[in-house]
């Protein structure tokens, strides 16, 4: 972790109202990035960089924070060559060279949340059968996590193997998420979504997962109708949310809209996968420039206080009105989200 990493964390912290450990306590801990589906890599299996691209996945923003990445082929599957040739070498050596013996934040995107769920499962029994000491996972921060799947690599793998007539719809919705049908699906199989929601249901590992949700979208809008309830063009609420089962919700929080409106939401989602705790949510940020380092607009929060264990995580907010009488609408949002990325928020909070 670089050193001034500490200090300009502490002084956006200080600005933002966001609590975060002493400079000497956040230098304890090691930031570990786990990336998301890279749809490109899928056709050329035999051409991919798998750390490359994976260094490359990161380097808008979050590259120059971390210490350690876990990379992962996207034409493989999660529990087949992704676990034996990827994760289980990363975390042999974590654990050889103790990188974790203080405790490790895993931060990851979109299917890395799926990865991430993977690995609390089974990390512990890995190490401990090779003779090494489990890691001391304490957190991960889970960026428009697909952890629940999506209805896109349904839709993606039934249209390429029903060998039927591909509605127009379906192919735009398609072409627009991969940029084309793939010869091949490797982890998308894994990410269709009751598939998905079957991998590692119940984590031995209680490290917290904490949720940033996304609500705009890439695609011009042409995925949303595959993605059941409130989306960010790739996932739906009940994955990115950690809902602990599929459905069509608006909300991750109950008294708060994704758009920070604070108003009662009958459509929000009220159980949660073990340990998932949504933190702040955008309307105004998308799946794929979520761990960006560009400024897209406001952010709201589902929680302003989280206990997370290994520290407490709280977040300065403030409200505001607009219109009138009956059109009368309280909104709530992050202090200096007006200004700093939606990474740079979540930074604030490791």
């Amino acid at each position: 972790m670089k050193t001034n990493f500490v200090y300009s964390a502490v002084a956006a912290a200080l600005l933002s109202g966001t609590a975060i450990a002493t400079p000497a306590q956040a230098a304890e801990y090691k930031t570990i990035l786990i990336h998301g589906f890279q749809a490109d890599q899928l056709n050329r299996p035999n051409s991919t960089n798998v750390e490359l691209e994976g260094e490359q996945y990161w380097s808008s923003f979050w590259i120059n924070h971390a210490d350690e990445r876990i990379d992962w082929p996207s034409y493989e599957r999660l529990e087949g060559k992704i676990a034996t040739d990827y994760i289980w070498p990363k975390l042999k050596a974590f654990a050889e060279n103790g990188t974790c013996n203080p405790g490790c934040v895993f931060v990851t995107h979109s299917t890395g949340d799926l990865v991430a769920r993977y690995i609390l499962d089974n990390q512990a029994t890995w190490l401990q059968n090779a003779g090494l000491q489990p890691l001391n996972i304490v957190a991960t921060f889970d960026l428009a996590g697909a952890g629940g799947g999506s209805e896109l690599a349904d839709t993606a793998i039934s249209a390429a193997t029903s060998g039927g007539v591909i509605g127009e719809l379906t192919r735009q919705a398609v072409e627009a998420w991969l940029g084309g049908m793939p010869e091949e699906f490797g982890i998308m199989w894994d990410l269709k979504v009751n598939n998905a929601r079957q991998v590692a249901q119940y984590p031995s590992d209680n490290a917290p997962r904490l949720r940033f949700i996304a609500d705009a979208s890439d695609y011009y809008g042409l995925t949303s109708g595959f993605l059941p309830g409130s989306d960010d063009g790739v996932v739906s609420t009940h994955s990115s949310c950690g809902a602990s089962a599929k459905g069509e919700f608006g909300s991750c929080s109950t008294s708060v809209a994704i758009n920070g409106q604070l108003a009662s939401q009958d459509d929000a989602v009220t159980s949660f996968m073990p340990y998932h705790y949504p933190l702040l949510m955008s309307a105004e940020y998308s799946h794929g420039n979520l761990p960006d380092a560009g400024y897209e607009g406001k952010v709201t929060a589902a929680r302003t206080q989280f206990n997370a264990g290994y520290k407490t995580i709280s977040y300065n907010t403030y409200e505001e009105t607009t219109g009138s009488w009956f059109w009368k609408k309280t909104y709530r949002y992050v202090r200096e989200s007006d200004s700093q990325s939606f990474s740079q928020l979540i930074l604030n909070s490791l």
